[in-house]
């Protein structure tokens, strides 16, 4: 039963590491420059703007990239911790070990299904970072900078 406690606080402590590796995006992985004129203090503000719309775009995405290396880990440490007490009989010497193999692999499952939910919510914060910059007037790469048009008050 020792053993049993060991793999359980084992599995708890590789699931707290591995949701602890999934974060949200921190920012863009695109250059967006100002266009020609436009104050840089200016582009800064906007920066910031678009920055935090970008963050709120992706919210839902990021949470999703967590409970999913999380919930992988999880299950694989039960179904492992299952295995080694069929495979040996019902014997319990062999569940702590069946516990361990399970939980590396839910844990290696899981941390692939979040890389590519990171990446996914990577590349959905940079579309609406580029978006909400390139509405601002900024020049945003492979697209021409809109034209500044003056607001028209109907």
């Amino acid at each position: 039963m020792k053993r049993f406690a060991r793999i359980a606080v084992l599995s708890a402590a590789v699931i707290t590491s591995l949701t602890a590796c999934v974060s949200a995006p921190t920012g863009p992985t695109v250059a967006i420059m100002p266009r020609e004129g436009k104050p840089f203090e200016v582009f800064q503000q906007e920066d910031q703007v678009c920055r935090q719309f970008a963050a709120d775009a992706v919210k839902d995405t990021s949470n999703a990239a967590l409970k999913e290396g999380a919930t992988s880990a999880a299950i694989g440490a039960a179904l492992g911790a299952a295995a080694g007490a069929v495979i040996q009989g019902g014997n319990s010497q062999n569940v702590g070990t069946g516990a361990g193999i399970g939980l590396l692999g839910g844990a290696a499952m899981g941390a692939m299904n979040s890389a590519g939910k990171q990446n996914q919510a990577q590349t959905q914060y940079n579309i609406a970072y580029q978006q909400c910059m390139y509405s601002k007037g900024n020049q945003v790469p492979s697209y021409a900078a809109p034209t500044q048009q003056s607001p028209s008050y109907r």
